[in-house]
């Protein structure tokens, strides 16, 4: 496996290609918007600089790094000799859907077909290819350049093969992979969505302030990053659209805090729009 081609430029799409790249794989990013591209550009670019200046890698890795990244925004250029292609596009399933079918168009025969997804089905994403042996979710988590999991989730058709295969992505990537039979949210999804949900629940009852409720579960309960501190690094609408997607699948505990959809309402989306349950420059 020598190309990845990674599909959307967002925050994790980037990181995606940022880590594929800096572990020694040729990568083509693609995105439909030239802008969100040359922003992609420009944010791996400056993480290449800030890790350099820390000494974490050395000049002659940023210039291969650099080599080994293409930016495209033609899809069928950006696919067409790929061994893997990982989307990471909205967590919307007929968009998903749309795109793999594309991908499956494009795509080499032998091409492994990822999705980044928290909590889609690849089984549902995999029947509406010709490929779902070759369909498998591969769940990053963001920074993806510093979190060390990504989550494997195998659709009803997906087989060891491709199992394998991304499992031996991720070790050349200096991940830790776990396996999980699919279900709504998969595993840290469904603990997020809750922990987070409740944060914002006492938030909205006054229980507490947000600074003190995400400083009790970092000091307390020894997280690394408060939950209401989480869903503005994820973004607010990303979140809204993960818990509606599993009230719809596991029921009534995941029904969204009232807080969460009003702030969506109000375009407070976190720190992409430069406020959630904090206020950014």
């Amino acid at each position: 496996m020598k190309q990845i081609s990674v599909v959307g430029a967002g925050t994790m799409g980037r990181g995606i290609a940022y880590t594929a790249a800096l572990s020694g794989f040729n990568v083509k990013l693609h995105d439909i918007d030239n802008a969100n591209l040359k922003q992609a550009k420009t944010s791996i670019e400056e993480l290449l600089q800030k890790s350099t200046d820390k000494g974490f890698i050395d000049a002659n890795r940023v210039k291969a790094t650099k080599q080994q990244l293409n930016y495209e925004s033609d899809l069928h250029q950006a696919v067409c000799e790929a061994d893997i292609v990982i989307e990471a596009i909205l967590e919307e399933i007929p968009l998903k859907i749309e795109i793999f079918q594309k991908l499956d168009q494009y795509c080499p025969t032998h091409a492994v077909l990822a999705t980044n997804t928290s909590t889609l089905s690849p089984t549902e994403i995999g029947a509406a290819t010709n490929r779902p042996d070759k369909v498998i979710a591969m769940h990053f988590f963001n920074p993806v350049h510093k979190m060390k999991l990504i989550e494997i989730i195998k659709g009803l058709d997906t087989s060891e093969d491709t199992v394998q295969i991304v499992k031996d992505l991720g070790e050349t990537m200096n991940k830790e992979t776990v396996e999980v039979n699919e279900f709504p949210g998969f595993v840290t999804s469904r603990m997020n969505c809750l922990i987070g949900n409740e944060a914002m629940n006492m938030y909205m009852e006054g229980v507490a302030s947000a600074e003190d409720i995400d400083k009790a579960l970092k000091l307390g309960l020894n997280h690394p990053m408060g939950p209401l501190e989480l869903v503005d690094l994820v973004g607010l609408d990303s979140r809204l659209r993960n818990m509606n997607y599993l009230y719809e699948t596991l029921g009534e505990k995941y029904r969204p805090c009232p807080l969460l959809t009003k702030y969506v309402k109000a375009g407070k989306l976190g720190r992409k729009s430069g406020e959630g349950f904090y206020k950014y420059r």
